[in-house]
C-alpha cells in the first residue's frame, strides 16, 4: 500500500480519483490547492502525487517544479490542455506521467501503480550497471558519471537503466513506452522529451550524442562507451 496525494481544486474529481486509488489498496490524502499540497509533501510520508495543472493561485506547473526541488517523488499530472506543447512542458518540469482530461479513473489508477512499481527496483538484473564512466546503481536507484551523481527524475532513471542494460539494441518510441513504463497506449512525445533531457546529463555534447543515439526510421539505441569512443 502506498500513500498518494491527490491535488485538484474540483472536489468531484478528487473524490472519483481517490475512490479508485483506495479501491486498489492505497492510502489517499486530498488537497485542493498548491500551497497545501507542498506542505503535505514536506511533512513526509507521501509516495506519489496526482497533480492537476489548472490550480488556482499556485498552478500545477509551479507546484511540480517545487516538488522536484524537494526530491524525486513520482508526479502524475492531470490537464484539460490537449496541446502537445503543454504536455511536453509538463514533462520538462519533471513530471513522470501526463494524463489528459477527460480521463479514465481506472487507467489513471493503473498509471499510478505502474509508477510505484518502478520505484521498487527489479531483481532480474545486476545491482550495478557500468558503462565507461557511467554507473547505474539499480539498488540505490541512482546514477553517476565520472564520479558525479546525476540528478535524474524517476522516468529518466528508468529509461537510462533500460537502455544501458540493453546496450546495442535499437528501440522504437512505442517499444520504449511499453517496455520501460508498461504503457500499451501513450503519447510518444514522452519518450522524445526524456531522451532529450537524458542526453543533457549523460552526453559530453548533447547536440552530437554518441551514447544515446538516434537510429533514423527506428528510434533510439544505447551505444556502449567503447563503441562510442571508436
Amino acid at each position: 500500500m502506498a500513500r498518494i496525494l491527490v491535488v485538484d481544486d474540483h472536489l468531484p474529481v478528487r473524490e472519483v480519483v481517490s475512490s479508485y486509488l483506495r479501491a486498489r489498496g492505497h492510502d489517499v490524502v486530498e488537497s485542493g490547492d498548491g500551497q497545501d499540497a507542498l506542505s503535505v509533501v514536506r511533512a513526509g510520508g507521501v509516495d506519489a502525487v496526482v497533480l492537476d495543472v489548472m490550480l488556482p493561485g499556485l498552478d500545477g506547473r509551479e507546484v511540480c517544479r517545487r516538488l522536484r526541488a524537494i526530491g524525486d517523488i513520482p508526479i502524475i499530472m492531470l490537464t484539460a490542455l490537449g496541446r502537445e506543447a503543454d504536455r511536453v512542458h509538463g514533462l520538462e518540469l519533471g513530471a513522470d506521467d501526463y494524463v489528459g482530461k477527460p480521463f479514465s479513473p481506472r487507467e489513471l489508477a493503473l498509471r499510478v501503480d505502474s509508477v510505484l512499481r518502478r520505484t521498487t527496483g527489479r531483481t532480474d538484473e545486476p545491482d550495478v550497471l557500468s558503462d565507461g564512466d557511467l554507473v547505474v546503481d539499480v539498488a540505490r536507484h541512482a546514477a553517476s558519471r565520472a564520479g558525479a551523481e546525476l540528478s535524474l527524475t524517476l522516468r529518466e532513471f528508468e529509461l537510462l537503466r533500460f537502455l544501458v542494460s540493453h546496450a546495442g539494441t535499437a528501440y522504437s518510441r512505442e517499444q520504449l513506452l511499453q517496455q520501460v513504463w508498461g504503457w500499451s497506449v501513450g503519447d510518444q512525445s514522452t519518450v522524445t522529451v526524456h531522451v532529450r533531457r537524458l542526453r543533457e546529463k549523460v552526453e559530453p555534447d548533447p547536440r552530437r550524442p554518441v551514447r544515446l543515439v538516434t537510429v533514423w526510421g527506428v528510434g533510439y539505441r544505447w551505444d556502449p562507451a567503447a563503441e562510442a569512443a571508436s
